[in-house]
């Protein structure tokens, strides 16, 4: 097939490669424009461009896909499919009825749970033990679009969103091959809209962490809030970061400082063993090195 891809993060990059890499052919991507990054705010180009110019691909970064511009050059490349991973932009009607075969998204949870912005980070934030992904076909609507196939997953327990992020990239990228194999035989389903549950955007407001919740719903906050923005708490009138976490059977005041061997602090329900931790503008660290540095006493509290 001739496809156009779109997408713009790291999560779209196994996807791409996957197209480069089979039988089909990657007539051009569409990305988001290069962003300023960093304090330095340096031009930066997204994730999925850099990867099409390594496979020598054309590459459109339009600012809008609703003017005459990106439909005129999406005529002029008449593809088969268009294949859209996390592209960040609402197709307008007349680029969706535009391909042969439409246009087919892949999504990182098993729709219709969790459309919108953060599938991923929202299933392990809610402490689910399975998730997936979904290839469908694009509708008008935000991820309402008629169901191809679908591949579930267990979460671990201790398994951060961005690990799960790494892996749902890699699956979503089998998916969307398979599913381009098998086109003309699958049968679309529609999706039940009386399942349909959606997802907001993370913000900085999710992280701070109130010790008197149980000890997995903390856990759970700690490892959604992976690598970006991490959950945060007060300790000596100072921010740090948690990082990493274990579940642990230890009761106590909620925030209090249970064990420095290892360095665990209770919770409402439970406590958590801190594996990694940061103070702000320092580097990131285990728990007994940054004893080490930072010595704690049993009974101090986390608020």
């Amino acid at each position: 097939m001739n496809i156009v891809f779109m997408g713009t993060p790291d999560f779209a990059v196994p996807t791409l490669e996957s197209l480069c890499k089979s039988e089909h052919n990657v007539l051009a991507v569409f990305t988001q424009p290069d962003k300023p990054v960093g304090r330095k705010q340096i031009m930066t180009p997204p994730d999925v461009k850099v990867c099409a110019e390594k496979y020598d691909l054309k590459v459109f970064q339009p600012t809008t896909l609703k003017d005459d511009n990106s439909y005129k050059e999406l005529k002029e490349l008449n593809p088969d499919v268009i294949v859209v991973v996390a592209y960040g932009k609402i197709l307008p009607k007349n680029i969706l009825d535009l391909p042969k075969y439409g246009c087919i998204n892949v999504h990182g949870s098993l729709l219709p749970k969790y459309r919108g912005a953060a599938p991923i980070q929202q299933a392990v934030l809610n402490g689910d033990k399975v998730t997936g992904v979904t290839t469908m076909y694009m509708g008008e609507g935000l991820d309402t679009g008629d169901i191809l196939l679908t591949k579930e997953t267990e979460i671990g327990e201790n398994e951060t969103s961005a690990e799960l992020f790494d892996r749902l990239a890699v699956m979503g990228a089998d998916l969307l091959i398979e599913t381009l194999s098998k086109l003309d035989s699958i049968t679309p389903q529609k999706q039940d809209e009386s399942k349909a549950t959606y997802t907001s955007k993370i913000t900085k407001e999710l992280c701070p962490i109130d010790w008197s919740l149980k000890n997995t719903e903390i856990h759970n906050k700690v490892r959604g809030l992976q690598t970006w923005p991490v959950a945060v708490s007060k300790l000596n009138g100072k921010d740090v970061k948690i990082h990493s976490t274990i579940l642990c059977d230890q009761r106590g005041e909620a925030g209090r400082i249970i064990s420095t061997d290892p360095l665990t602090v209770a919770c409402g329900e439970g406590s958590l063993i801190i594996k990694e931790l940061q103070l702000s503008g320092k580097k990131r660290m285990d728990s007994k090195s940054f004893l080490l540095g930072h010595p704690l006493k049993i009974g101090e509290k986390f608020n």
